[in-house]
């Protein structure tokens, strides 16, 4: 099935892409389905990024004024650079790849594909905030970034520049129409179409064609595309090779793991099983002795009751006596 790709430069709204506040076009039912990436302090982020620059290029600074005190509130008053950038990504539309519809599961493969392999492509473009909605109308991402470059003479030697971010990246434009921006989105967007493709859907590309190129330079143009196609294929099945044979000693050794824990949770088991037996043949004797003492109690009672009636009898008998002998003895004194 055929997708279009569109990315586009957001307005970076991280209230709205971290659901701060609903807007009327989101379902709130589905906004727990969201995918959070990335969520990072962006304050954070420039601390992690600039301070050591920022240190070393205040420590040069023989003028007070020159000096920078906080290098984020000075990106975020300037009219010169953004404090960061957003990039909206998103594959196919609200027609063929609604979020309701069976097809926008293999966009949103596609797209998280596309996520996490995002800062290793672009090592220049600090990512800190990456969400992927899906409780809108379409699935699609908004990755917020930070552009950096190093190794600059003016200013600092770590500073924020999209051009010079791209640039490090080996993204070089040549005027208003071919700019850093516009190779590199293109880049990306190829890189994207090759990760659809995994999932069974191609790139459609609405509008695209080129004017003014000779036959000479079509088809230089396409055997280029093609020897890169098929340098990246090569690579990526080395990649593909090396990442299995990683995964297969992976799971050899959690195989191995589980086994051990097997062996282990066997040997807990029969002991408690023996405990167990044991603790119910101790049971079975404290019953049987509590039996016996039942009976030895219950033996004991009888008996007190017996002696306590011989005692009853025997006090009658006596008191019997003692009246017949006072009685004898009172009629023989008067004799």
């Amino acid at each position: 099935m055929e997708r279009t790709i569109s990315m586009m430069v957001g307005k970076g709204s991280l209230n709205h892409n971290n659901r701060t506040f609903t807007a009327k076009n989101v379902d709130k039912e589905r906004s727990k389905c969201n995918k959070v990436y990335d969520k990072e302090s962006i304050k954070k982020v420039y601390h992690s990024l600039f301070d050591e620059a920022l240190e070393a290029y205040n420590a040069k600074q023989s003028r007070a004024d020159r000096r920078i005190d906080n290098y984020y509130e000075k990106i975020r008053t300037s009219r010169q650079e953004k404090l960061f950038h957003e990039l909206i990504v998103q594959i196919g539309n609200r027609d063929d790849t609604n979020c309701g519809m069976v097809e926008s599961i293999y966009a949103q493969s596609a797209l998280e594909d596309y996520m996490l392999g995002f800062q290793e492509r672009n090592p220049n473009l600090r990512v800190f905030n990456a969400v992927m909605h899906l409780d809108e109308e379409t699935p699609h991402l908004h990755i917020d970034y930070v552009p950096f470059s190093t190794g600059n003479k003016r200013g600092l030697e770590t500073k924020v520049s999209l051009k010079g971010a791209l640039k490090a990246q080996g993204f070089v434009g040549t005027g208003r129409f071919d700019t850093e921006w516009k190779r590199w989105v293109e880049s990306e967007k190829q890189c994207l179409a090759e990760i659809m493709e995994r999932y069974r859907m191609e790139w459609l590309q609405k509008g695209t064609h080129e004017k003014h190129l000779s036959v000479y330079d079509y088809e230089k143009k396409m055997r280029k595309a093609e020897v890169e196609e098929l340098e990246q294929e090569i690579s990526g099945q080395r990649d593909k090779l090396a990442s299995q044979s990683f995964l297969m000693e992976v799971n050899v050794e959690a195989l191995q793991s589980q086994e051990q824990i097997l062996e282990e949770n066997a040997a807990k088991a029969e002991k408690i099983r023996q405990e167990t037996e044991q603790a119910k043949e101790d049971w079975e004797k404290v019953q049987i002795d509590k039996d016996r003492v039942q009976d030895s109690y219950e033996h004991y009672k009888s008996l007190e009751e017996s002696t306590k009636g011989l005692y009853e009898l025997y006090q009658s008998w006596y008191e019997d006596k003692k009246k017949s002998y006072e009685e004898y003895a009172e009629k023989k004194q008067y004799v």
